[in-house]
């Protein structure tokens, strides 16, 4: 599967710190439920083993809402599942590297903070890029602030879909109207709500308006 600007538009990374009495299939249901177009698992702590359990779950459970799914950092997980790709950052496995691994099929997406880092990921076969972050976040300790005019730089320069990530939500993702973007990827702003599947419901329209407006002032 390769994805589509369109698949992008709101773009779930999993979190386990908020599912209380649920499991982690159970809470991205919600999620998809609620409109979801795009999933990354993404597991810090948990063994190979049950981290091999939740992405073939998730990934059968995308595959029913025909939604792609990916998995963070793990390109041979990835390999193993048959995810329909992964996603690396700067610290990770080279772009040009998890393509001769995973083959001309398969989704990668690319972190990225400067211009230079997101030509050579395109260059080097990304299929996206996630760049951020573009506010305050507590989800990643080491992540650098990402300004709207960089954010701006990298979309001009490239030429495939570039999201958004980091500390963004409902109330804030309007101001990144503009910036050429296609999406955004949220943790907390989707899986720390009570109500996942109306958190994402709302952030889709916020986000499917904040896109629009944007479209709107580059006629």
């Amino acid at each position: 599967m390769k994805c589509d600007k369109k698949n992008l538009l709101l773009y779930a990374v999993t979190d386990r710190s908020w599912l209380g009495d649920k499991t982690l299939a159970e809470q991205t249901e919600e999620a998809l439920k609620g409109g979801v177009t795009f999933v990354q698992i993404r597991e810090k702590e948990l063994d190979r083993e049950h981290f091999r359990e939740e992405a073939e779950e998730l990934k059968s459970l995308c595959a029913r809402y025909q939604v792609p799914f990916v998995i963070n950092d793990d390109v041979d997980l990835a390999l193993e599942v048959d995810a329909d790709g992964v996603h690396v950052g700067q610290s990770d496995m080279e772009a040009g590297d998890v393509r001769k691994k995973l083959g001309p099929d398969k989704i990668i997406g690319v972190s990225a903070r400067t211009v230079s880092q997101a030509l050579l990921a395109q260059q080097h076969g990304a299929d996206y890029l996630g760049v951020g972050a573009v506010f305050h976040t507590s989800s990643k300790a080491d992540a650098a602030e990402v300004d709207f005019e960089t954010l701006k730089e990298i979309c001009k320069a490239v030429d495939i879909p570039v999201i958004a990530i980091g500390g963004i939500s409902e109330e804030n993702v309007g101001q990144l109207a503009g910036s050429g973007i296609c999406g955004v990827a949220v943790i907390s702003a989707i899986f720390a709500k009570p109500d996942v599947k109306k958190a994402a419901r709302e952030l889709k329209k916020a986000v499917e308006k904040m896109v629009a407006e944007g479209e709107e002032a580059c006629r």
